[in-house]
């Protein structure tokens, strides 16, 4: 029997290089690394002005620059550095630019073009995607990290990001919301309780409605951030020597040690912890199925104010204990409601205790020294 020809053993050689060569291929294109630098510790960055309605929390902190404007924040609780038109919000303002301008760069593959199709309802892997004009989330987006915690999402699009109602990202398998990135052309609105997670980077303006949460960061360049009845949690995360994300331990999907030095400070080895050990629990007194008056005292550990509402209508905020109030209503039923934020990164609890009252009596909240603080 002949041997192969030299022809036939080359076009072999050239057929097992190639099956090789898409043998090494990743299943996805990972996507190129972000960094937010010193915007890193805000959890709302905009460039005119913050309004706040309600008693929203950020956990972590709060900034503008190089605008003036933080309105609505004597109800709301900042567990974190308040920055206005200063140094330090005009610097993160400046990575904020630079790690936009870097999202907006990504390559993206032709498969990861989403644009006309909805977010919801479906799960992605690593790696960038785009949209060519608005982006619609209506039900839940899960993110995969398929095991691997540094895995990074990045989401071009290049006019709006809308949220419906009661959406929300879900992170699996080693995903962190440090590592998620939404690079927003215009403005975002995130819809009434959407769950959120990642870093949402807009041109323009931000829009969070009544009970959405984040967890992760609203940072906008040039417009403003609103926000009403909003929970916002920053996830901690460190800069590691080699300049990749990493969690810090503490956040919700901690997947590496987060140790290190940081990247642009200096500063080794410290990194934020996160703790969630609030807790809260209201008592009515008296228990009586109808009464003339109504004192409800919430109790627990790590609560830092305590706003009381009857029917709606706020009628004391206490930032120190004891968190009592006592009310008197006309006949009939009402509610009395306690939101309860907290010292350290515990979710805002609301507590809902109803009250019939028995015979007419004008309003009296419990009164003494404002310890209202801001």
């Amino acid at each position: 029997m002949s041997s192969p020809t030299p022809s036939k053993r080359g076009f072999a050689g050239a057929i097992f290089a190639v099956v090789l060569a898409l043998a090494a291929l990743p299943a996805f294109a990972q996507a190129a690394p972000v960094h937010l630098e010193t915007a890193s510790p805000f959890v709302v960055l905009a460039g005119t002005a913050v309004t706040n309605t309600e008693a929203s929390v950020l956990n972590g902190d709060l900034g503008v620059s190089p605008g003036t404007e933080l309105t609505g924040f004597g109800v709301a609780v900042v567990n974190g550095a308040t920055h206005k038109t200063d140094g330090v919000a005009a610097l993160a303002q400046s990575d904020l630019t630079n790690a936009y301008n870097v999202a907006a760069g990504q390559p993206i593959l032709l498969g990861n073009n989403l644009s006309g199709t909805n977010l919801g309802n479906r799960k992605l892997g690593p790696g960038a995607y785009q949209y060519t004009s608005e982006a619609l989330l209506t039900g839940a987006l899960t993110l995969d990290a398929e095991g691997d915690p540094n895995a990074q999402f990045v989401f071009k699009i290049t006019s709006s990001l809308t949220t419906a109602s009661a959406s929300s990202v879900v992170l699996i398998n080693g995903a962190s919301p440090c590592n998620v990135y939404w690079q927003v052309g215009s403005s975002a609105d995130l819809g009434t309780t959407t769950a959120f997670q990642g870093n949402l980077m807009a041109l323009t303006s931000i829009s969070l409605k009544k009970g959405a949460t984040v967890l992760g960061r609203m940072l906008a360049r040039n417009g403003q951030v609103s926000l009403i009845d909003n929970v916002l949690t920053q996830p901690g995360c460190a800069t590691g020597s080699s300049g990749s994300p990493t969690t810090e331990s503490g956040s919700a999907d901690s997947g590496s040690s987060g140790s290190g030095s940081s990247g642009g400070s200096g500063k080794a080895g410290k990194v934020r912890k996160t703790t969630h050990n609030g807790t809260a629990v209201a008592r009515p007194t008296p228990r009586e199925a109808c009464t003339a008056g109504f004192r409800a005292t919430v109790r627990g550990k790590m609560i830092k104010r305590v706003v009381f509402s009857l029917d709606g209508k706020q009628v004391q905020s206490k930032g120190a204990a004891p968190f009592v109030v006592s009310v008197r209503a006309a006949p009939g039923t009402h509610t009395v409601r306690a939101r309860v934020t907290f010292k350290d990164a515990t979710h805002a609890k609301t507590v809902t205790l109803p009250y019939r009252a028995c015979a007419a009596a004008a309003l009296h909240p419990r009164r003494g020294p404002s310890t209202f603080t801001g």
